[in-house]
């Protein structure tokens, strides 16, 4: 099942995805994490839902999570990524959070602060939790995630490094884009074995694979829900791998009108334009 949000009434609605169109369930929930509760407590229900109710032919889609609690970032957490940028491996997982007002969908425009001047794209696997989770084993990390998506841990290093906080080259408005849907784990495939990559204007810059993670799926849901209780609709960035900007020597960053594609295999492609914000 593939999950998205889509412009009504002013407003994202949750609906599902089909190759026909989108299935609209806002007269049964009003929000994603909602809907994920509803897959939790009964996918036949909601799959019988789907099969009767009317379908959106035309509209656009949002982000595929709307409204979570918590946006969990790792950082450094690919092994090729760290090397490359002279880094030792974590020892614990590196988290730091994005905020709800970095959420955006694919094919939207994503604004350049104007005074950030080292733009630079980091393509990632999301994983969002179905329901919720505290202090569980990595054994049964899985029995937890309603499913994953493809994101973009857009970040303006120059006001990352600013100071020894990350947040504000992290998470200004549309900095977490995340689509064009949400796949369930039942269609996903195995999270630690997918081809993951980025391109700019259609040149690959990122090409790597999820099972260089240095911490797994199971390992951050494990490791962050022994401290901090996860709820349905919440967003995990596992982390990006080698290729980003900030490792190069010549170093081309994010411009006005670049288009930047992450895909993940199974997964779909989300692609975003960067605009200039005017001074």
């Amino acid at each position: 099942m593939k999950i998205v949000t889509f412009w009504k009434d002013d407003k994202w609605t949750p609906g599902i995805y089909t190759d026909e169109g989108v299935c609209d369930v806002s007269e049964k929930v009003d929000t994603v994490p909602q809907l994920l509760t509803w897959l939790e407590s009964s996918i036949e229900e909601v799959s019988a839902y789907v099969e009767e109710a009317p379908l959106v032919k035309e509209t656009t889609l949002g982000p595929c999570v709307d409204r979570p609690e918590k946006i969990i970032c790792s950082g450094l957490n690919y092994q090729e990524h760290a090397d490359r940028s002279g880094m030792d491996a974590p020892e614990y997982p590196l988290l730091f959070n994005k905020f709800a007002n970095a959420l955006t969908g694919s094919h939207t425009s994503v604004v350049i602060p104007s005074d950030a001047k080292q733009m630079d794209y980091e393509a990632e696997l999301a994983i969002v939790i179905g329901k919720r989770a505290k202090h569980v084993s990595k054994e049964d990390a899985f029995q937890c995630v309603a499913g994953y998506a493809p994101a973009n841990d857009l970040s303006a290093r120059d006001l990352q490094f600013r100071t020894k906080q990350w947040l504000v080259g992290k998470s200004p408005d549309g900095f977490c884009p995340i689509g064009p849907y949400l796949t369930t784990v039942d269609e996903a495939g195995d999270p630690g074995k997918l081809q993951i990559q980025c391109r700019v204007n259609g040149e690959l810059r990122q090409d790597s694979n999820t099972s260089d993670l240095i911490f797994d799926c199971a390992t951050l849901i494990s490791y962050i829900s022994a401290y901090i209780t996860l709820e349905p609709g919440d967003v995990i960035l596992t982390g990006t791998p080698a290729g980003v900007v900030m490792e190069l020597d010549d170093k081309d960053w994010l411009e006005d009108g670049d288009e930047v594609e992450v895909s993940i295999e199974g997964l779909g492609t989300l692609v975003n334009t960067m605009k200039r914000e005017k001074s």
